[in-house]
């Protein structure tokens, strides 16, 4: 592996190889494009449904919408390079190419973390002050709440993205990682330049404490709230409300601490992988299916809008064909 004195003579990094012969990187190729277009379908039904059904321009399916595209992101960052590697079983990667594939992805993984506490006020307000709750959750609010939870992640992402790509490289190019991720940059830095990282990593990890704290106390209250009601139906109703949101933190938060904070004796470029797939991939993925599983309103949003656009197409049809028969 060839020394490098520092991070300006680096024109192109060495992703991680998924597999050596060439029937395991079709595999892998076939499987994360299966997985990929799963996600871009789930996906783009659930912004679809949102964006065009005025039934569901409520506050919940707005954050919901930006939940979604926040996914769709995500997952594009990663995916569709690591499925051309292995399709034309190449590892290279331009150093823009690295940089850009840094920000995005640590942007978009912020920002939804953000979100996600954004959304845990929301159904706190649905459950516990539902009274208020056009109030304190009107259109202006919701957009001033998504535009900050963005802003926040973008501007988590700017320190961390200049940290890690200002600091010199003196240990190759070769990143142990199927994408690029900064703790597997910085392991190619000199040791010292660790103490920068350290201080943002402390921060980072404050934020993301208080919002986990926040989700917490939320979710106390709802549940307070929930086991007050006294229909069996209302708390039926009440969960059905509060428990995909849940689902999609615990997975968001679970795969990103198997991921940080396992032990170091059980690290393994293998294992390393494995996690990554799984904090990477398998949220946005899933994230529809939770969110959809048990939501009537968003199961039925595409079958009515493709009854509408088909209803209309066939009016238009008609409409065109009498025209014709009157012009002649």
């Amino acid at each position: 592996m060839k020394q490098m004195s520092n991070g300006s003579s680096i024109t192109q990094f060495l992703l991680l190889a998924f597999a050596d012969t060439r029937e395991l990187q079709l595999l892998h190729f076939w499987l994360f494009l299966g997985t990929y277009l799963a996600a871009l379908l789930d996906n783009g039904l659930i912004i679809t449904a949102v964006a065009c059904d005025h039934r569901l321009h409520t506050p919940m399916y707005f954050f919901l919408l930006n939940l979604s595209l926040l996914d769709l992101g995500c997952i594009s960052t990663t995916v569709p390079k690591a499925m051309a590697n292995s399709l034309w079983d190449n590892r290279a990667i331009s150093y823009a190419g690295c940089a850009a594939q840094v920000f995005l992805f640590v942007f978009l993984i912020s920002a939804e973390y953000f979100l996600l506490t954004v959304m845990a006020y929301d159904r706190y307000v649905a459950i516990c002050k539902p009274l208020h709750y056009g109030t304190l959750l009107g259109s202006r609010a919701c957009v001033h709440m998504a535009a900050a939870a963005w802003g926040s992640g973008f501007l988590n992402t700017v320190l961390h993205t200049a940290n890690t790509f200002s600091v010199p490289l003196c240990k190759g190019n070769a990143v142990d990682q199927f994408f690029c991720e900064i703790p597997q940059i910085l392991k190619l830095s000199c040791s010292e330049t660790f103490l920068r990282e350290a201080g943002l990593l402390i921060l980072s990890s404050f934020l993301a404490f208080v919002c986990f704290v926040f989700i917490v106390l939320s979710y106390v209250h709802i549940f307070r709230a929930v086991l007050r009601i006294p229909s069996e139906q209302g708390r039926h109703k009440a969960f059905s409300m509060c428990l995909p949101h849940l689902a999609v933190v615990s997975l968001v938060i679970s795969t990103g601490v198997f991921s940080y904070l396992k032990p170091p004796s059980t690290s393994s470029p293998s294992l390393d992988v494995v996690f990554a797939v799984v904090y990477s991939v398998v949220p946005p993925a899933v994230n529809p299916l939770i969110y959809s599983m048990r939501n009537e309103e968003l199961k039925d949003a595409p079958r009515k809008l493709a009854t509408e656009w088909f209803s209309a197409a066939i009016d238009c049809l008609r409409s065109c064909a009498s025209d014709s028969q009157c012009m002649s």
